[in-house]
């Protein structure tokens, strides 16, 4: 059930999470709103995706893309965090977040202690770095999704 859907074309409001990406983890993590997530197919599977994300009309990154429940925080509500493989020098909460997931890579688990969840989002990430490097998926960071109409851009970025 995981790949039917892919790639899987998303786009979005950039909303507070739960603040732990980036003060517990160092991973910081766009999410999605509740209404963005509760539009994703019912039936995709949870775990850890990669594809390409894009904020505003901004470049286009790497991105890896959690869609769960987050065993190791237990969270009661799915949600869909996104953490794109670039540094930004400032939040962009608010701002439009384009996605593209492309592959699955591996199932949602639970972890032991935080630095085994840290460890695990690492090797994630250089998974995505490899996978998104290949030709086939190269093609998609160039698609016209992620070209904004005018009208979409907030804030000048």
């Amino acid at each position: 059930a995981a790949m039917r859907h892919l790639p899987y074309f998303c786009r979005g409001e950039v909303v507070k999470g739960f603040g732990r990406g980036s003060k517990e983890l160092g991973i910081p993590t766009a999410n999605f709103s509740e209404q963005v997530v509760e539009s994703f197919p019912s039936d995709i599977s949870t775990g850890i995706y990669y594809g390409w994300a894009c904020v505003g009309n901004g470049d286009v990154h790497k991105m890896v893309l959690s869609v769960g429940w987050n065993p190791f925080y237990k969270n009661i509500k799915k949600s869909v965090e996104t953490h794109i493989i670039h540094t930004f020098k400032e939040d962009f909460y608010g701002e439009i977040l384009s996605i593209v997931i492309i592959g699955y890579i591996r199932p949602e688990k639970n972890f032991d202690s935080l630095e085994a969840l840290i460890s695990a989002i690492q090797e994630d990430i250089e998974e995505a770095k490899r996978q998104l490097d290949l030709p086939e998926h190269l093609k998609l960071k160039e698609d016209n999704f992620f070209h904004l109409p005018e009208s979409k851009i907030v804030n000048n970025h």
